[in-house]
């Protein structure tokens, strides 16, 4: 796994060096038939530094080799993508970021903005100014009615252009470490014809730039630990280690994906320094020179570049949008044209005040003329986001028994002066005080019982917080409607002599109900629909601290005057403080993406590729997510090889074998053991989690197994002389092309029959629909095209090889039209029955598409957002990558 000990030292243009090593350890056993440790360590060494001096070498033919690969990759990665002309998957919400961005207002999304920005900044370049909706699968971008043309093809071009660009780097990285060029090459091919790679580049998505980072980082990274061997501190040592750190802070802000190749590198960084440690020529000094490099270059400079892309992210976003429900109430406060004005500091009997929720998001505490239809039937208490006069309630003392007159049926009967007997001076609130809170629009009471259960929560330490009273009676309340304040945290700044008043803005408290015992509560639990969603409101005999807490967010006092009387706003966060509060939210929001998805998969499932994802569906056309199954199948046969040849070394190692004094045992050992330890840190993790995942998630696993691949097939054809490798190596690369040609169709939406689909079924779980496609391709001339143009020709749309395309083009909408189904072929997917006409998911109606079930209509959306519909003449699916 060190890569900078060994594994990026030898060089195959320098044969005799590696012979000459190999002939180093050969003499010493011929010398010594039992080596003793230390011998074995200083064998080893020698190897090492003969080793060193080994460093690959890029010829110029290479180097011609290597602009040969990135062309064709170009023609792959850019061949028709203007097809489809609609949006597809995730473009739903790519895309739709891109036009928040453009109107600059705050969105909510769960990956780091970078890849997002520089799709934004290539739609800005060609004039779209946001006016798009993004809003299904199937909306035509050119076309589509009371919508601003998208240029889809330039934003779409950002992660063709970087999924290009990895192909390069692919190669550089396996001749760093010291891989012949022949297994470089092998490493280009397999990048380059995987179908998986080239569909998730071809689209407003984000794994693409993901992948490049992560391929330039390990790459950097790779040529960092050759200089680190031969030249450390120089200023080509130190260029290649900031570098590093700069692909790495790149990738992590494209996605969270980015800190597992902050952990490959951090595990490859452990073992060299212990390499470095064990190094008696070199100084304690010179090791924490080492140290202290690393840990500024590969984990301050990081840290940096991901919390430059959230400026530039909060610089943009400085308006109002949907996304700042998710933010607390002092981040909103950041935002243009949403600042609160001003209110008064103290908080005194008888003033309107609003009092907030701490802990959720819910809002205010709200009441509106609306019962509960459980219970008691009395009028609903509820959590309110927005500014509404129904959140306004008159704080006051709770009377005694003698200051009430008393009807003949027991009731109190408020006095005229209930609260306006609190106008005659400013009498502050203290902690301890008993009140009550009258709803300023209803003049109901804040109140509670033991005997009725809350709609939702109805557990037995849950009781109902209702609005509860008769203002045309002048009903005066009772018992029920007191409550305790009980201030739980005070600012710093408070004066010791006011520790006991509540500040507005400042003063966290609870209110504890003054018969029950319990307190005022709230949680993220929805009301139903009869009460409007809106967020519950308990008396909880044992809550959770944090779900107790509130504070005053506005007071007003008729004798309260902004000359005499202090006043306050929130605290506006600083740059630090939003940007923890933003990746908070968005670790949470991430984690609760937890619905079942049509397409989702497990981590499991991915290595031997047991489903795709359909992305589209439309005119007898389908773009679907698929590896090549033999890069896929490859890349875990090379896995499991590692695997299975380190074990039998440990136990051969175990029986006295000595297999690691052998250079080349060492050497690729070390070099698969770290593209192995890449791999799996980018591939565990995924097991511990319970969020919605999806085959796509796999992709720089795959990439860093293409690598282990190219490593290991060095290994096995190590023996052949270079032009059967070579003859070799191109087979497999003409192998590579053939299976990507026949999911070509998949991938690039192009024409297909049934037979070449079915027959292309190689799992029975693969489940891209067959029965769509036509027994002939000559039937397409009766099609609605693909792609149309805006002036009303149909494109030529034929799947010949044409230029790739660097410029707009002009799609125009295509009609409605019902798919028309065929007889299925054998080995075809199952042909599913329609779905009755009429049937709904929610409240939302769901059409009837003739021959997709009712889970490809099925859209998982982030919480909060709405839902997704698919439109009658196309099926898809949709996620929250």
């Amino acid at each position: 796994m060190d890569v900078g000990r060994g594994s990026s030292m030898r060089s195959r243009s320098s044969q005799p060096s590696q012979d000459l090593a190999e002939a180093y350890v050969n003499e010493k056993s011929r010398k010594h038939d039992s080596f003793t440790e230390k011998e074995q360590a200083a064998a080893s060494e020698g190897a090492q530094q003969m080793l060193h001096r080994a460093a690959p070498v890029i010829t110029r033919a290479e180097l011609f080799l290597v602009g040969l690969l990135t062309f064709v990759a170009l023609i792959v990665r850019f061949y028709h993508i203007e097809r489809p002309s609609s949006v597809v998957f995730d473009e739903v919400h790519f895309g739709g970021f891109a036009s928040k961005y453009l109107s600059r207002k705050f969105f909510m999304d769960v990956h780091p903005p970078l890849a997002k920005l520089l799709i934004t900044f290539a739609a800005w370049l060609h004039g779209f100014k946001g006016e798009h909706s993004f809003g299904e699968i199937g909306l035509e971008y050119l076309t589509a009615p009371d919508m601003e043309q998208v240029p889809y093809v330039a934003m779409r071009s950002v992660s063709a252009l970087f999924a290009t660009l990895t192909v390069p780097l692919a190669y550089l990285t396996v001749r760093g470490l010291s891989m012949r060029p022949t297994s470089a090459l092998l490493a280009a091919l397999l990048v380059i014809f995987d179908n998986a790679l080239t569909t998730q580049s071809r689209f407003i998505l984000l794994d693409a730039p993901l992948v490049f980072f992560v391929a330039a980082s390990l790459c950097s990274w790779v040529y960092f630990c050759q200089l680190d061997a031969r030249n450390a501190f120089s200023r080509r040592w130190w260029a290649m280690l900031v570098l590093t750190g700069v692909c790495l802070g790149l990738g992590l802000s494209c996605k969270w994906v980015g800190l597992f190749t902050m952990v490959s590198v951090a595990m490859a960084v452990a073992v060299q320094m212990w390499y470095h440690l064990g190094n008696l020529r070199l100084p304690v000094q010179t090791v924490a020179r080492h140290v202290g490099a690393r840990a500024v270059c590969l984990g301050v400079v990081p840290l940096v570049v991901y919390m430059l892309t959230f400026a530039v992210h909060f610089k943009v976003l400085s308006l109002p949008g949907d996304g700042e429900s998710f933010m607390s109430w002092p981040f909103r406060q950041t935002l243009k044209d949403n600042s609160m004005p001003d209110t008064f500091a103290d908080v005194a009997l008888g003033s309107t005040v609003r009092i907030k929720h701490l802990n959720t998001l819910g809002g205010a505490l709200h009441s509106h003329p609306h019962s509960y239809e459980t219970g008691s039937m009395q009028q609903q208490i509820t959590l309110y986001p927005f500014m509404d006069e129904n959140n306004e309630w008159i704080m006051i003392l709770a009377p005694r028994d003698d200051e009430y007159v008393r009807k003949e049926d027991g009731h109190a009967v408020t006095p005229d002066d209930e609260y306006t007997r609190f106008y005659h001076n400013v009498t502050h609130v203290k902690d301890g005080d008993m009140v009550r809170f009258l709803h300023k629009q209803t003049m109901v009471r804040l109140h509670s019982h033991h005997n009725h259960r809350p709609p939702v929560s109805t557990g037995d330490y849950q009781n109902e917080v209702s609005g509860y009273g008769f203002p045309s009676e002048r009903f005066g309340g009772d018992f029920n409607d007191n409550w305790v304040i009980e201030i739980y945290k005070q600012p710093r700044s408070v004066r010791s002599a006011d520790k006991n008043r509540p500040i507005t803005l400042r003063t966290i408290f609870r209110l504890r109900h003054a018969m029950l015992g319990c307190y005022l509560y709230s949680h993220n639990v929805r009301l139903p629909n009869w009460a409007y969603d809106q967020q519950e409101v308990t008396c909880n005999g044992s809550p959770p601290m944090e779900n107790s807490l509130w504070y005053f967010e506005t007071s007003e006092h008729p004798l309260q005057d902004v000359k005499t009387s202090p006043t306050i706003n929130y605290e506006r966060p600083g740059f630090l403080s939003k940007f923890l509060e933003l990746n908070k939210v968005m670790w949470k929001v991430n984690n609760d993406i937890v619905d079942q998805h049509t397409y989702g998969s497990r981590p499991h499932q991915w290595p031997w590729m047991r489903r795709g994802i359909n992305f589209w569906v439309k005119n007898h056309r389908q773009v679907y997510l698929i590896g090549n199954p033999m890069v896929w199948w490859s890349v875990l046969a090379s896995v499991l090889l590692y695997a299975g040849i380190r074990v039998l070394l440990i136990l051969r190692a175990q029986r006295g074998y000595k297999d690691f004094t052998h250079t080349t045992v060492v050497q690729y050992d070390r070099v698969c053991g770290f593209l192995a330890a890449a791999y799996a840190a980018h591939f565990v993790p995924f097991f511990l989690m319970k969020r919605q995942l999806f085959l796509h998630h796999y992709l720089p696993a795959l990439y860093i197994g293409i690598l282990l691949t190219a490593a290991v097939y060095d290994l096995l054809s190590s023996r052949l002389r270079p032009m059967v490798r070579l003859y070799v190596t191109l087979a497999m690369g003409a192998w590579a092309l053939y299976e990507f040609s026949r999911y070509a169709p998949l991938t690039y939406a192009s024409r297909w029959t049934n037979e070449a689909c079915g027959s292309a079924i190689r799992l029975k779980t693969w489940d891209f629909n067959c029965v769509d496609f036509p027994d002939s391709k000559r039937e397409y001339a009766d099609f609605e095209p693909v792609v149309s143009h805006a002036d009303g020709r149909g494109s030529a749309d034929e799947d010949a090889i044409l230029p790739f395309h660097l410029g707009h083009v002009l799609p125009q909408h295509i009609l409605p039209q019902h798919l028309t189904w065929r007889a299925k072929p054998t080995g075809a997917y199952p042909e599913e029955k329609p779905a009755p006409s009429g049937t709904s998911d929610g409240d939302a109606p769901v059409p009837n598409v003739s021959g997709l079930d009712q889970s490809q209509r099925q859209q998982a959306v982030l919480e909060g957002t709405s839902a997704l519909k698919i439109p009658a003449e196309e099926g898809g699916s949709s996620s929250r990558s």
